[in-house]
C-alpha cells in the first residue's frame, strides 16, 4: 500500500482531500447542499465563498469537527477520525485564538506533540520555520494577531502532514508576513503536499492559488485552475478614449461590438482587441487619446459569479433601499 506521502497528483490516484455529496442541516436551513469536489496533492487549492457560503462549516466536516448530514468527506482516501494520529495526516489552522493564553508558544507546541507522539525537536523545527524562535518562550496572551496566526500555521506543521486546511491564513499578518506566507505555502505545495486555503482576499489568491474552487449558498459554483476561472468568468475589454466618443462609439456599434461608457468618459468594447479598435477609429478618422486592454481581476470575476449567493449586501453610503 502506498503511504501518504506517495500520493502526488494524477489519474486514478488518491485524492489528498475528497467531497462526495456532502449536506449540513440545522433544522430547516442548509448551510452545505450536496457539495462535491476533490483536492489533490502537489498544488494550492483557493476555497473561495461569499460569507455564509458554507466554507467553514465545510472544513469543519473535513476535520470531523462537525457530523454531515449526509455525504462524506475523505483524507487521503480514510475518514478523518479513522486516522491514525491524525496531525501527521492532516495539518489545521481554523481558529489562531485557540489556545491558551497562559501559555508560551512552546509549551503550546510542546502539549501537542506529546498528544500525537512527536519529538519534542519538532516543536523548535516548526517555530523557526514560521520565524518564531525569538518569541517561543513568550506567553500567547501577549501576541499580536498575526503572531497567533505564525503559531496557528506552525501548530498545523507539527506533524509533517500530507494535507494543510487553512482557513484565512494571512488575517493579520504584516506584507512581510503576507508575502513570507505566500512563497513557503507555494513550497509545501512544491514538495507533493495539498494546500487547501480559504480567504477573502482575492489579490492574495491570484498570488497564491493554483486552483479555485469556488462555492455558494452551499453548492458548488466552479472547480477550476486559476486560469481557466479567469477566462470562463473574467470580462476582458477594450478600452478607448476619444476626441469624439459618440462618433467612435457608433462606428464601433455598427462592427456589432458591445459598448459600454466608463465614468470617466472612456468607452469600454467587448468582443475585439486593441488593434481591432484602433482600427475602427483610424477608417473614421477620429482622434485616440488612449486605447489599452482590460482584463478583470479576480475580485470581479469572484464578485459576478457570486453575486446571487451574497446573503448580506450593504449599500453605499446615501442610497436607501
Amino acid at each position: 500500500m502506498k503511504s501518504d506521502r506517495e500520493i502526488t497528483n494524477g489519474v486514478g490516484v488518491t485524492p489528498a482531500i475528497d467531497v462526495s455529496g456532502l449536506v449540513k442541516a440545522y433544522g430547516n436551513k442548509t448551510v452545505v447542499n450536496g457539495l462535491t469536489f476533490q483536492v489533490q496533492a502537489g498544488a494550492v487549492t483557493g476555497f473561495l465563498g461569499p460569507n455564509g457560503a458554507g466554507k467553514s462549516t465545510t472544513m469543519r466536516m473535513m476535520l470531523g469537527l462537525d457530523r454531515p448530514t449526509d455525504g462524506r468527506v475523505l483524507i487521503s482516501g480514510r475518514a478523518y477520525q479513522d486516522l491514525d494520529e491524525p496531525l501527521r495526516h492532516v495539518g489545521a489552522l481554523l481558529d489562531a485564538g485557540a489556545s491558551h493564553p497562559g501559555r508560551t508558544a512552546r509549551d503550546h507546541l510542546l502539549c501537542m506533540a506529546r498528544a500525537n507522539r512527536i519529538p519534542a525537536s519538532r516543536v523548535d523545527e516548526v517555530l523557526d520555520q514560521v520565524g518564531m524562535t525569538a518569541t517561543a518562550k513568550r506567553r500567547i496572551g501577549g501576541f499580536s494577531l498575526g503572531m497567533r496566526q505564525r503559531l496557528g500555521i506552525a501548530a498545523a506543521l507539527l506533524g509533517d502532514p500530507q494535507v494543510l486546511i487553512l482557513d484565512e491564513p494571512v488575517n493579520g499578518l504584516d506584507p512581510e508576513g503576507i508575502r513570507w506566507l505566500r512563497q513557503f505555502l507555494k513550497d509545501l505545495a512544491a514538495e507533493g503536499r495539498a494546500v487547501l486555503i480559504s480567504s477573502h482576499l482575492m489579490t492574495e489568491m491570484a498570488l497564491l492559488a493554483d486552483r479555485l474552487i469556488v462555492i455558494g449558498k452551499g453548492s458548488l459554483l466552479a472547480d477550476v485552475s486559476m486560469a481557466e476561472f479567469a477566462a470562463e468568468h473574467g470580462r476582458n475589454r477594450v478600452r478607448v478614449r476619444s476626441t469624439e466618443p459618440e462618433r467612435l462609439r457608433a462606428a464601433l456599434e455598427r462592427k456589432e461590438l458591445r459598448v459600454e461608457s466608463a465614468a470617466d468618459g472612456s468607452l469600454e468594447v467587448y468582443g475585439a482587441d486593441v488593434a481591432d479598435v484602433g482600427g475602427i477609429a483610424a477608417h473614421e478618422g477620429t482622434s485616440v487619446l488612449e486605447l489599452s486592454q482590460v482584463e478583470d481581476s479576480l475580485e470581479d470575476a469572484f464578485m459576478r459569479m457570486t453575486a446571487d449567493s451574497v446573503e448580506y449586501v450593504a449599500r453605499p453610503l446615501g442610497k436607501v433601499a
